[in-house]
């Protein structure tokens, strides 16, 4: 059996090649992506662009695995129609490479962007409500991903997984930006201390993914993955100043005066600060998923958040997390 990771060069994919070599020393992991990285020899890079037909002289067998990580993602950060170029297109082609070689299994990496943006609470059966380009494009590529499984309803295995903020080593996102902002005092809360940020530690995904690979029968599986409850960006803030030894006053300021200075300092070239109007906006609306599903399915964590966040911290030396 052989792993064929596509977007295996970036952060999720990286972890869990660490992960299956940890666990799988003598797996063969194939790493199809744009951007070369056979993480130190750990995996076998493939130059691949999904948004193509995906065509590799490489042996391919019904039992092999698919992880379907490519994906334009940042927000804010690209034109909308890269969006949906590299995430409807990829999952086409990523469909069309499972379908050729008849492989059962896919795990697809979704977001919780087709919820949209609300202050409920969603949980799997939530009506998605996308008002991204982001979004709207995750949720076609996870209906992309159902039409393949749906052709071999009793053979075929598919899970997506509708992750909130991955945080750890190489994140260089959310959790990231916090804790730098937090710890050079540019971090205020926003109007509000109680925003709810779902969230989840990488390595923690990671091991969920091969949970779900090995336990799960032939159909369609979505999980929202998060630690349940979900975190407000207080309770972030103070574990993880706890977990790295920080001690910061964190003071609450308008919104509106925050995205106003935000506008302000990127306008003259603040880009160094991390503070951009429409991140200041995402910190005033939870994302506030319910993680009662992963919970209950049998899957035990090995972190909790602060366990988490001081394991990132040693894999920076305890040093600082980034």
């Amino acid at each position: 059996m052989n792993y064929f990771i596509f977007g295996g060069s970036g952060f999720i994919g990286t972890h869990l090649v660490n992960y299956l070599k940890n666990i799988q020393p003598d797996s063969k992991i194939y790493n199809l992506d744009i951007k070369e990285n056979n993480h130190n020899g750990q995996s076998v890079f493939i130059s691949c662009d999904v948004r193509s037909e995906i065509d590799i002289n490489v042996s391919v067998s019904v039992d092999d695995i698919i992880f379907n990580f490519s994906a334009v993602h940042t927000t804010p950060g690209h034109p909308d129609h890269e969006y949906f170029e590299t995430n409807i297109r990829g999952a086409e082609n990523v469909a069309a490479f499972a379908e050729k070689f008849k492989v059962k299994k896919i795990l697809f990496t979704s977001s919780i962007a087709p919820y949209g943006a609300s202050e409920e609470m969603k949980d799997e059966n939530t009506l998605p409500m996308p008002n991204t380009p982001y979004g709207i494009s995750k949720l076609v590529a996870e209906k992309i991903h159902m039409i393949w499984q749906s052709k071999n309803v009793s053979e075929r295995q598919l899970t997506i997984l509708r992750p909130g903020v991955v945080f750890g080593k190489g994140e260089n996102g959310n959790f990231t930006r916090l804790y730098w902002g937090i710890k050079r005092h540019r971090f205020f809360y926003p109007g509000r201390k109680d925003t709810i940020k779902g969230s989840i530690y990488v390595k923690e995904l990671v091991r969920f993914m091969l949970y779900r690979i090995e336990n799960a029968d032939a159909g369609v599986e979505i999980y929202n993955c998060s630690y349940e409850p979900a975190f407000t960006i207080e309770e972030i803030s103070n574990t993880m100043m706890k977990a790295t030894g920080m001690h910061r006053t964190i003071y609450k300021i308008p919104g509106g005066l925050l995205k106003f200075a935000a506008g302000i300092i990127g306008a003259l070239g603040g880009k160094s600060f991390g503070i951009h109007p429409d991140r200041v906006k995402k910190l005033m609306v939870s994302t506030n998923i319910s993680g009662k599903k992963l919970k209950n399915s049998g899957y035990q964590f090995h972190y909790t958040f602060e366990e988490a966040l001081k394991d990132w911290y040693k894999d920076n030396n305890n040093l600082f997390l980034k």
